[in-house]
């Protein structure tokens, strides 16, 4: 379980009732996801009506708003309509925390169309701060990124894209460079040769086609081949 003093307070006030957990602040959204943990992400599994004070909720009242006596179910349900009582350290942790996500994610998988050379992250930065971008805590990074691209685009020329890699790897070689390539790229088709060769087309994110190309020549040397399709 998460130690009370790290734990939340998230809230739910219905029918005259009220209900308050006390919850891991970094699981909200994966409970929300409904990924929950019970023993990891909850401080207590006790059900207050006042967490403050340890005043429990009544049996009655919870089975008259929520129908259950399922706390997995019951506790999903007030994460995801209830209010979370963040303090402002926390609040402050888990914006910078997406930030720094958000601004990598799209600077990876992101280009300038201009000059198709990879937008960096002290430009994409610079140009959220230029936007006064703000990040909610709460939301996943993929549900934000779309919102904060359209904010950039009036600031920074930039497009998200992927690219093809066509690669052709020996027969011999297989083995030992399946597990790279398919850890650098997903892999949408494949083939064997009549050579006894293995080839392979790969999609990258934009931003790091050129890092990736580096890398799997180094690690295959003279076994394989790769070019941009």
């Amino acid at each position: 379980m998460v130690k009370l003093d790290d734990a939340i307070i998230a809230r739910l006030e219905h029918a005259g009732h009220k209900f308050e957990i006390l919850v891991d602040p970094d699981a909200v959204e994966r409970i929300r996801e409904g990924k929950l943990d019970m023993e990891k992400d909850l401080a207590s599994e006790d059900i207050f009506k006042d967490a403050k004070k340890g005043d429990k909720a009544g049996e009655d009242a919870i089975k008259e708003v929520f129908k259950t006596d399922d706390l997995s179910r019951i506790v999903t349900e007030i994460i995801k309509k209830g209010q979370i009582q963040l303090t402002t350290e926390q609040k402050h942790k888990m914006v910078e925390t997406k930030r720094k996500i958000i601004i990598s994610t799209i600077s990876r998988e992101s280009i300038n169309p201009q000059t198709n050379a990879p937008n960096p992250p002290a430009r994409i930065e610079a140009a959220m701060e230029e936007a006064k971008i703000h990040i909610d805590p709460f939301k996943s990074v993929n549900e934000q990124i779309n919102l904060v691209l359209k904010e950039l685009k009036p600031i920074i020329p930039i497009r998200m894209e992927k690219v093809k890699l066509a690669i052709k790897v020996r027969g011999e070689a297989y083995g030992r460079m399946y597990g790279e390539i398919s850890h650098e790229g997903q892999i949408i088709k494949e083939e064997w040769g009549k050579d006894g060769n293995w080839m392979c087309v790969i999609e990258v994110p934009a931003g790091l086609y050129g890092d990736v190309m580096s890398a799997l020549g180094r690690r295959g040397k003279d076994d394989i081949e790769i070019r941009k399709i």
